[in-house]
């Protein structure tokens, strides 16, 4: 998740409290020798190093406790051990349950050291290590490449593997889906039709099928596990992307004619530079009602989702008190994610946190899952880690609440489950050649290149409650007239890339438009129309822009056909 900021995929110990069980592999020693012992690991809360671990090289487990440092992402020594050629068993042992992490040992029988960071100096040691070589091989070339595989991207690809062009998908994630997979579990909003419906639908696991659908489609290529980070550009034309697969450091460069970013971060634009738009416009900049006087420096922040479940006997759960110094006293566990696809459960709350009867809307509000939130201020691109730490420790000091101020209540109380992904907010948004907003969609304007509909009320999330920094103060659901409107196609491309195309909650909108064009369902429909138009740059050898001036009503006929109605 976070290989942009601190260098590397790493492993995590994410047992709710239960030391999770050992992690082994088994590498080659080239020669007996003494070596010095180096991991690099986190002491994620400083204060009080709740994430700690021990390392066993063979039968010998040093005595160094990892994690404990009171340092961020850096090498940690152990001293050194004398180890015999051939096959060793290396072991990392967790101590305590709560999120150790382990990025890489480094074992030096010539006294260096190892390079900390993510620069391009600790880049190229760890390539040359690894033996990856420097310069990414080449695939592709693909007709069209969509960044990102959510349920946005995956039904893009689809659409566009059954146009019958040759599809890459690059997603960063072990699954696709996004916020909607079995590793957060949303249930996508907004405008359906036949084909996002059909993508979907959930299997028995509660994963969805849209991956199953895209394996059997024979021109369409899925890379799993890959971040994208570079690309190649040539003027305003991206050539290539560059991508990092997580398990292995491989690095590749997938090269194509068209880019649909689909990641929900601009990745793409931020990558080759070009402008884009981040935070809340003012009422006077588009004239929206809903937006604030004054422009605000923040966004919508991101969720931690978990459920919880009564066990058959008593359950302990460590003192956290690391945890509560971010939840206070706060005791209301609702808000769950019930399972794939159903969120806004209900939970233990302590009676002192329940509402009255008769004030419905406070009864509801504490049943919304995205009431916890974070991050509202913080830079979504480099904090990533700190802010799903930090609502780590809000969920895990809330269950440490509610446990102790009524134990016997609920003494069978445990976690069930707790995403280690955070359900991602709100990124940088694109710049088209034009700017979806408020007004454009209550007042249904007829776009002459309306491509797709999309429906939902406004949904924009109020920081920060007064006492706990990690739920929301309030919240708008402005549901307008609560019918469907129009997204022109020029907000589905950008204006200084002649072939990146976008589609998700980053397209050319401003903050109070994309609180509704956000929905998985409406980005499925950018997808759609996005899919669309590659066909038509590669029939006609021309640029997104060249679709809109030219071939207009082709793309409008041919993204209806594909909606299914």
């Amino acid at each position: 998740q976070f290989d942009h900021e601190m260098g590397s995929p790493y492993l995590l110990a994410h047992g709710y409290g239960r030391p999770v069980a050992d992690a082994s592999t088994t590498v080659q020693i080239p020669e007996a020798a003494t070596y010095e012992v180096w991991v690099r690991c986190k002491d994620w809360v400083p204060s009080h190093h709740p994430g700690r671990f021990k390392l066993s090289l063979g039968e010998n487990t040093l005595d160094h406790e990892f994690g404990a440092s009171g340092q961020d992402w850096s090498w940690e020594q152990a001293g050194s051990v004398e180890l015999d050629e051939g096959a060793l068993t290396v072991t990392l042992h967790d101590l305590t349950g709560f999120d150790g992490r382990c990025d890489a040992i480094y074992l030096s029988s010539n006294g260096q050291q190892p390079i900390d960071g993510a620069g391009p100096d600790a880049r190229a040691w760890r390539r040359r290590l690894r033996g990856i070589p420097d310069e990414p091989p080449v695939e592709g070339p693909y007709d069209v490449v969509f960044v990102g595989g959510g349920v946005t991207g995956a039904v893009g690809a689809l659409a566009a593997a059954r146009l019958g062009l040759r599809v890459a998908v690059i997603q960063n994630r072990p699954v696709l889906g996004g916020n909607a997979s079995i590793k957060i579990g949303i249930g996508p909003r907004g405008e359906k039709g036949s084909l996002v419906a059909e993508s979907i639908a959930r299997k028995p696991d509660g994963d969805l099928q849209v991956g199953q659908l895209l394996e059997a489609e024979p021109n369409a290529t899925i890379y799993l596990h890959h971040q994208v980070f570079d690309v190649g550009l040539n003027d305003r034309i991206i050539e290539s992307v560059d991508a990092r697969e997580a398990l292995t450091g491989r690095q590749i460069r997938i090269t194509a004619s068209q880019f649909i970013d689909c990641s929900g971060t601009a990745i793409l634009g931020i990558l080759a530079g070009v402008p884009t738009m981040f935070g809340v416009e003012s009422a006077d900049e588009f004239g929206e009602s809903l937006a604030p006087p004054e422009r605000l420096d923040q966004h919508h922040g991101h969720t931690v989702f978990f459920r919880t479940r009564i066990a058959d006997a008593p359950v302990e759960f460590p003192e956290v008190p690391w945890a509560t110094d971010v939840a206070k006293d706060f005791a209301d566990l609702g808000g769950q994610a019930i399972e794939p696809g159903t969120d806004h459960g209900d939970g233990p709350v302590d009676e002192t946190f329940r509402p009255p009867e008769d004030d419905k809307f406070a009864n509801l509000t504490r049943r919304l899952t995205h009431y916890w939130e974070y991050g509202q201020w913080c830079d979504p691109y480099t904090e990533g880690e700190h802010i799903r730490d930090h609502l780590l420790q809000a969920v895990y000091g809330t269950m440490s609440n509610v446990k102790a101020m009524e134990p016997e209540q609920w003494a069978n109380l445990e976690f069930d489950w707790v995403a280690h992904v955070a359900g991602q907010g709100e990124f940088r948004r694109y710049i088209g050649d034009h700017i979806l907003t408020e007004t454009d969609i209550r007042e249904h304007v007829a776009f002459q290149d309306a491509v797709v509909r999309n429906s939902g009320a406004f949904c924009l999330h109020h920081p920060i409650h007064e006492n706990y920094d990690f739920r929301l103060k309030s919240w708008t659901w402005d549901t307008r007239d609560d019918e469907p409107f129009d997204v022109p196609f020029r907000c589905l491309y950008a204006a200084d890339l002649d072939n990146v195309m976008m589609a998700g909650k980053h397209i050319s909108v401003t903050h109070v438009a994309g609180s509704v064009t956000k929905f998985m369902g409406n980005g499925a429909q950018h997808a759609i129309a996005t899919a669309a138009a590659a066909f038509l740059c590669n029939k006609y050898a021309t640029t997104p822009r060249g679709i809109y001036e030219h071939h207009l009503q082709e793309l409008q006929a041919l993204t209806g056909d594909i909606h299914g109605g």
